[in-house]
């Protein structure tokens, strides 16, 4: 009799917390459990990739080679796996394949195990590098199958892919569903499909955000499936993953027995379900059973932080219509899989269709590249007049993207010049080269500050019993603030001296009234801070149509520009966008410069028509 058991890959580490608070599980909350967590037994833990490497950065100003290889010597018996973009690794662009090589080589260095390699178009040109690399470097290549519905995917071009990915010499393959769309009978179905075709293990990574994927598991294994995503008791369900311990539950005793001691797993459990009270701040909303993923196909990862981002533009009321435009821009876009990237660049465009009130009337720098090519080969026809109106008569490309791409990586090492240390430092720039430059010039210079997990109110009997300390949520950002002083009440202008992150900063306000501070603490603080920068009068005023950081000005004072011309280069919510001049002329005044927040209704940059 054939062997049948299950063994069973926890998400603990990655998965689980990406999915449920915005991937801020920090490493000095993970390392107290994982003496517990290697001696489960666990086919493999999943703890890198995804979202991990860029909260690191962003966020948790961790350095996440240093998570990784922290994590290797604390697990020793276990399989550490990550998440890999294939040929965007952990970025939000294609790379050239001397960088991705490195990154592999790299990853596998600091003790990386299995590399599940995927590409959010299904396109397995994307991944041959990421699985030769990993081969090269002597470790598990695990091919990826992003499961999605459309009128153009069905199970026959799921098993396609599948023996493609089997010829590229991948150890196994894993049916990845982000969204919870599986059902099931599809799961046994698109299962015994794969095991007819293909000779290779096969594993199920399924979200539990529609209620099904403990069903859906069930019947993969009963199919042929022998491996399973699930995540601790503690950090399941919604969003996040079936419990693992109801799935060795349920398989006790039966031939697909895994093998795992409850009590074990019971022990390190009630260790994550007091660690995930210190992380109530970023818990999303949305965590429970959402059938509608049916209709919107939104994963679980993108759930929670789309609400954030929505939430920091005081726009979470408009979480339903971003809901029902996320289709229907999959549907110009010729129905990608919605997985990273392809769920930021749709998810981003849904919420700037919806935000402006005008559909493409912003078009984000990653939806021209997309519609370009830039990413790969679409699963279908997407919308010319979409196509037309972002790209122009620009040709599209038919080649792999990579092929057009030059070496980097040395000169990524000379940009980041002496910050980096190490190669692993040169990655992380090319993943992230804003964030990852400033966490390197941070640490260089001693300022690495996370975000505060709890916000610890004190009172100052001089700023008439305010908090004093206190976060603030600005364009994405978490940033730690503390009142060290104020200016005699007396003048008409006072001075209010703070701390943000560490760093001294002063302000000049003029009118003493009451704000509402983070979540309903009250406080007397000065309620208008006025913008230098003037509201929108004259047709010629450059406005953004949300909230964002300026990563380019392109254009000088006396510079003359036609109508459509880039000005400059914005971002949010990770997406880039060029900022257009709305008339031709001369530029006559620019109020902002690279690395500054902007908002809506403030004049950016002044064009005077010509004469």
């Amino acid at each position: 009799m054939a062997m049948k058991k299950v063994f069973i890959t926890d998400v603990i580490l990655r998965d689980a917390h990406q999915s449920l608070i915005a991937t801020r599980l920090r490493t000095e909350d993970m390392l107290p459990a994982c003496a517990m967590l290697d001696d489960i037994g666990y086919w493999s833990l999943e703890c890198w990739g995804g979202a991990t490497f860029d909260a690191c950065l962003r966020f948790l100003k961790e350095d996440p080679w240093e998570r990784l290889s922290k994590l290797k010597a604390a697990l020793p018996k276990t399989r550490l796996q990550m998440l890999v973009r294939g040929q965007n690794l952990l970025g939000y662009r294609h790379y050239s394949d001397d960088v991705v090589r490195a990154f592999i080589h790299k990853a596998a260095e600091n003790g990386m195990d299995v590399f599940r390699i995927f590409d959010a178009l299904n396109d397995v040109r994307n991944l041959q590098t990421a699985i030769e690399a990993t081969k090269e470097s002597g470790k598990h290549a695990q091919g990826t199958i992003c499961y999605t519905t459309s009128p153009v995917h069905d199970v026959q071009c799921f098993v396609t892919l599948g023996k493609a990915l089997a010829n590229l010499g991948c150890d196994s393959i894993a049916i990845k569903d982000m969204a919870g769309l599986l059902t099931h009978y599809a799961s046994s179905e698109l299962v015994k499909a794969l095991k007819d075709a293909i000779d290779l293990p096969l594993h199920l990574h399924s979200h539990a955000t529609s209620g099904l994927a403990e069903m859906c598991q069930l019947k993969a294994i009963e199919a042929g499936c022998q491996h399973i995503d699930t995540a601790l008791s503690s950090w399941s369900g919604g969003t996040s993953h079936p419990p693992t311990e109801s799935m060795v539950t349920a398989l006790k005793g039966t031939d697909y027995d895994s093998g795992l001691d409850l009590d074990k797993l019971q022990e390190v459990n009630q260790y994550f379900a007091e660690v995930r009270k210190k992380y109530h701040r970023f818990e999303s909303e949305f965590t429970g059973i959402d059938t509608q993923v049916h209709l919107f196909q939104v994963p679980g990862g993108m759930i929670s932080n789309l609400a954030n981002q929505l939430r920091e533009r005081n726009a979470l009321d408009k979480m339903g219509e971003v809901y029902k435009e996320i289709p229907e821009v999959r549907k110009d876009l010729g129905y990608p899989p919605l997985v990273t990237p392809t769920s930021q660049i749709v998810g981003t465009q849904a919420v700037l269709n919806v935000l402006t009130g005008k559909r493409y009337e912003t078009i984000t720098n990653e939806v021209k590249r997309y519609l370009q090519g830039g990413y790969g080969k679409a699963p279908a026809a997407v919308n010319e007049d979409l196509q037309k109106k972002a790209i122009g008569d620009e040709d599209v490309m038919d080649c792999r993207p990579a092929d057009l791409l030059k070496p980097e990586f040395d000169r990524l090492r000379g940009e980041i010049g002496s910050l980096a240390q190490n190669d692993e430092d040169v990655l992380s720039y090319a993943m992230f080269p804003e964030v990852g430059k400033l966490f390197l010039e941070q640490r260089a210079s001693g300022h690495l500050v996370a975000e505060p997990l709890l916000i610890e109110s004190r009172v100052d009997d001089n700023l008439k019993k305010a908090p004093t300390e206190f976060n603030v949520a600005l364009h994405g950002e978490s940033y730690h603030v503390k009142v060290t002083g104020a200016g005699p009440k007396n003048q008409m202008l006072r001075h209010f001296y703070f701390m943000v992150d560490g760093v001294p900063e002063e302000i000049v306000v003029e009118t003493l009234d009451e704000i509402v501070l983070d979540g309903g603490t009250q406080g007397a603080v000065k309620s208008t801070i006025a913008s230098k920068r003037r509201k929108p009068t004259a047709q010629g005023d450059v406005v953004v149509s949300m909230p964002c950081n300026v990563l380019e000005v392109l254009v000088k004072i006396g510079q003359s520009v036609v109508a459509g011309q880039a000005v400059m280069v914005t971002e949010a919510m990770k997406m880039e966008t060029e900022i257009t001049a709305p008339i031709a002329g001369m530029v006559k005044a620019v109020h902002v410069v690279k690395g500054e927040p902007a908002n809506p209704d403030e004049v950016l940059i002044e064009i005077e028509p010509l004469a």
